[in-house]
C-alpha cells in the first residue's frame, strides 16, 4: 500500500497524456509506476516519469459521449478512446468500481487481445492498487482509463481450430504451433493465428480456475528464460497478460473466473504462436540474487517491459522466475 502519495501524483501527471502514441504504441507509464510503488520504489517514480513522458502525446479529443444506448457501436473503435474513458469516469463516479468492473468484464473479455493485450494489463495494475488500499480519485481514474482503453481497442479472436493440448500449462505452451509467417506487427500476426492447443478444458469451478491460471502465469514466466530471444519485448505479454487477469479475479464475481481462465490461456498461447523462436536456449542467472536485487536491476535498466515483467516474476517468486526476469533485462535494450 502506498502511503507516500507518490502514485496518485504520478497518475495525475500521466492522465494528461493519451493511452497510446504514434497511432498504436501503448503508454506503459501508469503500469510501470504502479509496479514501482508496489515493490517499494516510490522514491524513483517521478524521475522515471520525467524520462518516459518525453515521448508521450497529449490526451486525445472526445467526439461523442458513449452511453448505455450506443456503446456497442463504439466498441473496438480506437478513435473513440477519449469517449470511452469519459464514459467509465462517469460510471465509476456514480457506483462502486467493483460493480462497474463486474458489469463490463464479461463484455470486454472476448476482446482482450486488442492493443497487444496492454489494456487488460493496465486494468490489472489498477485493480491491484485498488484492492490493496484506498480508492483515491487518481486510482479510480486510472481504472477508468484502463477500461476505456480496453473498450476502444476491443479485438476478439474467433474461428480458432482446437488442437490437442497437454495437462500442464508448460507442456501446453510447448505444444503451441508457431504461425507460418512471423513478420509484421501484433495485429497482423494475430490475424494469422488459426490453431491453438486446448488447455484445462475440464475446469468448471472458480477455485480450480484460479489455481490453473496461477500455473499458467508461472509456466509462461519460466518459459521466457529459454524462449524470450524469439522477441524480447512481445513475449513478455505471454506472462503479464494472464497475470493481469489473475490479479483481477478477487475483484470479480466468482462466476467470471472460469471464462477469465479461458481468455487468459488464449492470449498467452496466441502470443507464443506469434513470437516464439524455433528452438529454445539454455540460460541460467549469474549467481544467487534476491527478489529485491532483481527488481533493483530492472529499475536500473529502466525499460518499462523489463520492469513489468520483473514485477510478474516476483509474483511467481521462485528461482526460475527470477532467472527469467534477469534474462529479460539482458535481452532488452535500455531506454535511449
Amino acid at each position: 500500500m502506498d502511503t507516500t502519495g507518490t502514485l496518485d501524483e504520478a497518475l495525475q501527471r500521466l492522465h494528461r497524456s493519451g493511452p497510446e502514441r504514434l497511432g498504436r504504441l501503448s503508454n506503459h507509464a501508469p503500469m510501470a509506476v504502479e509496479a514501482l510503488v508496489a515493490r517499494g520504489h516510490a522514491r524513483s517514480v517521478h524521475r522515471w516519469v520525467d524520462l518516459y513522458t518525453r515521448k508521450l502525446e497529449e490526451f486525445p479529443s472526445a467526439t461523442e459521449p458513449v452511453t448505455a444506448g450506443n456503446w456497442r457501436a463504439a466498441l473496438g473503435d480506437p478513435r473513440r478512446v477519449a469517449d470511452w474513458i469519459g464514459y467509465f469516469e462517469r460510471e465509476i463516479a456514480e457506483q462502486p468500481w467493483t460493480e462497474v468492473l463486474a458489469q463490463w468484464w464479461p463484455r470486454l473479455l472476448p476482446g482482450l487481445y486488442g492493443g497487444s493485450t496492454h489494456p487488460v494489463i493496465r486494468v490489472g495494475h489498477a485493480v491491484r492498487t485498488l484492492l490493496a488500499g484506498e480508492a483515491t480519485g487518481p486510482r479510480l481514474a486510472e481504472l477508468a482509463h484502463g477500461l476505456g482503453y480496453w473498450a476502444a481497442r476491443h479485438r476478439p479472436v474467433t474461428g480458432l481450430t482446437e488442437l490437442p493440448g497437454a495437462d500442464s500449462a508448460a507442456a501446453a505452451l510447448d505444444a503451441v504451433e508457431p504461425i507460418a509467417e512471423r513478420e509484421g506487427n501484433f495485429p497482423t500476426r494475430l490475424d494469422r493465428v488459426r490453431r491453438l492447443p486446448v488447455w484445462a478444458p475440464s475446469v468448471t469451478g472458480p477455485d480450480e480456475a484460479r489455481r490453473r491460471l496461477t500455473e499458467l502465469v508461472r509456466a509462461a514466466t519460466h518459459r521466457y528464460a529459454t524462449h524470450g530471444h524469439g522477441e524480447e519485448t512481445m513475449l513478455v505479454h505471454a506472462a503479464t497478460a494472464p497475470n493481469a487477469v489473475l490479479r483481477t479475479l478477487p475483484a470479480l464475481p466468482r462466476t467470471l473466473w472460469v471464462p477469465s481462465l479461458r481468455a487468459a490461456w488464449t492470449a498467452s498461447a496466441a502470443v507464443t504462436a506469434m513470437y516464439a523462436p524455433d528452438t529454445p536456449v539454455a540460460w541460467s542467472p549469474p549467481g544467487d540474487v534476491t527478489a529485491e536485487e532483481v527488481f533493483e536491476r530492472a529499475l536500473a535498466h529502466g525499460d518499462e517491459h523489463v520492469i513489468k515483467f520483473t514485477d510478474t516474476a516476483l509474483d511467481v517468486g521462485d528461482e526460475q522466475a527470477l532467472a527469467a526476469a534477469l534474462r529479460c533485462r539482458e535481452l532488452s535494450e535500455p531506454p535511449a
